[in-house]
């Protein structure tokens, strides 16, 4: 591949408060060679940044790629191709909105994973998880009240978040089943959810033997589990029994805050998602039971957020939105910088979300040896987070692995 000089690049990832001074970034096969203010290789191809700011590619830890609706309950039911192809335009959208990671919570697999990595998809690199493991009336049993049927083929429709598995041998079997079919980490939901009919917020589903049963499978797999949390009870039992990964937070304790912090514990927010249901849920589709349930961890999520950034949690960026709501992903930029400082925001969507997906190093960086995903800005996110928003139109260059996806024709 040819090799590429990147000169006059200001580059912000969120470990300072200000822009650093302009470098130059080689980058040869897809990866960064070499950074510094003066580098001496022989380039094939240069490009001049000056004026524009330089952020690695940005990483989203909590996205759903499969849904295609907020009806989540209909959209497990939609024929997989139909579901596949809109899923590859939400992921296409996605790159164009400067995420060039993201890590799925639950549904995509490894043949979506394989579409983008050949190029029959184009979007940003996918981390997953395969299906969620929910428990009967769990989150993303959207059976509700009066029915009963059978719910084993969720597992094999790529429309469907998760799927159900009771007791411990069963639970053990779907974790390996998902670990078997490419899955990168396991996703449990251990709390109730908003999108699901029949569990309320703090509903201790799956037991703690069950819970321990699946965090000592992804451990032996190399791996870690992750949970769907939001009550404190949930959060400290779902720890207690291994996990590595808190997804949602919304009501943690502040002794738990400190827990986490002391534990070096990883937490994904995903407060645009409750800010964007309570204004609109029911126009995309959130069944009524669900909105209810919005209002109960809202607030809460916002004023949590403010505690584990002065603890020093390791913060991860999640956006966790269904169906059209996607294309308010970069809605958690400006949301999140009204309660904590900005370089704080952008580091959870880089230097921080390398490590909740343990990618430090690969993702996240402008820095030798690190995937050459870059994106530039026109102006100075630290000064104004809404450059992150309105779909990249402030960014005339995306860049996935060395690949131009985005190039403004000034450049």
């Amino acid at each position: 591949m040819a090799v590429l000089r990147i000169k006059n690049a200001r580059v912000v990832d969120g470990t300072q408060p200000e822009p650093a001074d302009p470098v130059e970034i080689v980058i040869e096969d897809g990866v960064i060679k070499e950074v510094g203010p003066n580098v001496s290789v022989q380039a094939d191809e240069e490009l001049n940044l000056s004026g524009l700011t330089v952020l690695p590619g940005l990483i989203d830890c909590h996205v759903h790629v499969i849904a295609t609706t907020a009806d989540l309950g209909l959209n497990a039911t939609l024929p997989s191709s139909l579901v596949s192809a809109k899923s590859g335009r939400l992921m296409r959208d996605m790159l164009m909105r400067g995420f060039t990671t993201v890590r799925d919570m639950g549904g995509a697999d490894r043949g979506l994973q394989q579409a983008v990595d050949e190029g029959y998809f184009v979007g940003p690199r996918l981390v997953i998880c395969g299906k969620a493991l929910s428990q009967t009336g769990g989150h993303t049993d959207y059976r509700g009240a009066y029915s009963n049927r059978d719910v084993g083929w969720y597992r094999d429709q790529l429309g469907a978040m998760g799927r159900v598995c009771d007791g411990i041998s069963e639970v053990q079997r779907a974790a390996r089943e998902e670990l078997k079919n490419g899955a990168q980490f396991i996703k449990v939901m251990a709390d109730g959810g908003v999108s699901s009919p029949s569990d309320p917020i703090g509903y201790l589903v799956f037991s703690v033997d069950e819970l321990k049963a699946v965090a000592e499978i992804a451990k032996g797999f190399g791996t870690y589990a992750s949970g769907h949390l939001y009550s404190d009870e949930a959060i400290n039992r779902a720890l207690d029994c291994g996990f590595e990964c808190i997804e949602h937070g919304n009501l943690i304790s502040d002794a738990t805050i400190s827990r986490v912090a002391r534990q070096g514990v990883c937490v994904v927010p995903t407060n645009i998602t409750y800010d964007l249901l309570a204004r609109c849920g029911t126009e995309f589709g959130l069944p009524p039971e669900s909105m209810a349930k919005v209002a109960d961890v809202r607030e809460a999520g916002l004023e949590r957020l403010e505690k584990m950034h002065r603890a020093g949690v390791v913060m991860g960026y999640g956006s966790d939105l269904l169906g059209g709501m996607q294309t308010e992903q970069s809605g958690e930029f400006p949301l999140r910088g009204r309660h904590i400082p900005a370089e704080a925001v952008i580091r959870s969507a880089t230097v921080d979300a390398a490590k909740v997906l343990r990618m430090e190093g690969k993702i996240g960086v402008v820095a030798p040896g690190a995937y050459a995903d870059l994106i530039a800005v026109e102006g100075n996110p630290l000064e104004d987070l809404t450059l992150m928003t309105r779909q990249g139109a402030h960014m005339p260059l995306i860049m996935k692995e060395g690949r131009t996806v985005k190039k403004a024709a000034r450049l």
